[in-house]
């Protein structure tokens, strides 16, 4: 009998870890979520910020060329004549 009752009594032990260690992994679980909705917001914020970076230096870019055609039409007429000619010597191959 006394065999019994330590039989249950570890039975009802290792219920209770087990028990103790669903509930530390469901909140383990939680923290991961956590961290990865934050993650995930932190990379999208990141995204956001060079998207703007990018967008501006691509508008100053722009802006610069549109002034240099302005100032010297001629080079800028040279210049895509000369990079057509190129892409069609390199389309020829």
């Amino acid at each position: 009998m006394a065999e019994l009752k330590t039989a249950s009594a570890e039975s009802t032990a290792a219920r209770v870890k087990a028990e103790v260690a669903a509930e530390d992994l469901s909140a383990q679980v939680a923290a991961l979520r956590e961290d990865l909705a934050r993650l995930s917001e932190s990379v999208i914020a990141l995204g956001q910020g060079a998207k703007t970076a990018v967008t501006d230096e691509a508008s100053v870019m722009t802006e610069r060329v549109r002034d240099k055609v302005r100032e010297e039409p001629l080079t800028a007429i040279a210049i895509t004549a000369g990079v057509a000619y190129l892409f069609g010597l390199l389309s020829r191959r």
